[in-house]
């Protein structure tokens, strides 16, 4: 008997890891890292175990760690404080005897080039100096990411960034998901997988394919890199999270987030979800 824990169980694509984990492993042998008792009841009532963890608690992680052969390591999502999260993962990994880790990390050109990227090339650091068998899922951007500004967009008929014809292999969070179910079970150990949807598309092509399906005139503007900044704060964004949502957005005007191959869909085994089918069904959504 294998076990396979899902750390960051609790978040949207820890949710989702666990349920395709589900559908190609024993239940049975699937723990979920949760923090809360809420948490814990849902996977309860999935006949999924769970253990307690907090990536800043080192103890409480190898504790959870103990006697667990495979690890999905979800990064975490605190920005800023990743490195001494990770660490506290890795090290505890280390001590429980953990087999095998796969990470979730950023596509490998993006990583080096943003800022949001520091922190995973700082993780995949560690992992390679602690020993440990691992796999780098090395994700591109989420579909989902497009869609927090669907209503201004929809409202104002404009769509404001700073990537320019930068390209973007997106996918959803359910089929980056499903591949991190299908890394951790086996079959890739020991792989850098970069991964991205199949079909990419710029921003212009994004608000092009947004207009024609919402029926409405939708243009991409591109601003500079500050002016990006400045709007997101007056949106409500802190600062600092807006310094790096903006500084990403330039950097795919490079081209880091495009990633060719069609690596994702082959793991999958059938395409990735298409950015139009999400935008069908988010617009089918009630307002």
């Amino acid at each position: 008997m294998t076990t396979y824990l899902v750390t960051g169980a609790s978040g949207q694509l820890g949710q989702l890891a666990v349920a395709h984990l589900a559908t190609i492993v024993d239940p049975s042998e699937i723990i979920a890292l949760v923090r809360s008792d809420a948490a814990e009841a849902v996977y309860a009532a999935q006949g999924i175990a769970t253990r307690r963890g907090d990536y800043d608690d080192r103890a409480s992680l190898v504790a959870a760690f103990s006697g667990v052969d495979r690890l999905l390591f979800i990064s975490s999502s605190a920005i800023g404080r990743r490195v001494a999260q990770h660490e506290n993962v890795v090290e505890a990994a280390k001590t429980a005897g953990v087999g095998f880790i796969a990470y979730t990390s950023l596509v490998g050109a993006a990583a080096k080039a943003m800022v949001l990227g520091q922190e995973h090339v700082a993780t995949e650091a560690m992992l390679a100096r602690s020993g440990i068998p691992h796999t780098l899922i090395r994700n591109g951007w989420y579909i989902e990411n497009f869609l927090m500004n669907l209503g201004p967009a929809l409202a104002m008929g404009q769509i404001f960034g700073t990537s320019g014809d930068g390209r973007f292999s997106a996918a959803t969070r359910a089929d980056y998901a499903a591949a991190a179910a299908i890394v951790l079970k086996g079959g890739y150990d020991g792989q850098t997988l970069e991964l991205g949807g199949d079909d990419s598309f710029t921003m212009t092509e994004f608000a092009q394919t947004l207009s024609h399906l919402s029926g409405k005139p939708i243009q991409f503007v591109n601003i500079p890199q500050d002016a990006l900044v400045s709007g997101m704060v007056q949106a409500g964004l802190p600062g600092p999270v807006a310094v790096v949502l903006a500084d990403a957005d330039a950097r795919a005007a490079e081209g880091v987030l495009l990633t060719e191959g069609k690596r994702l869909s082959r793991i999958l085994g059938r395409p990735t979800t298409s950015y139009g089918a999400v935008l069908e069904a988010a617009l089918a959504q009630p307002a």
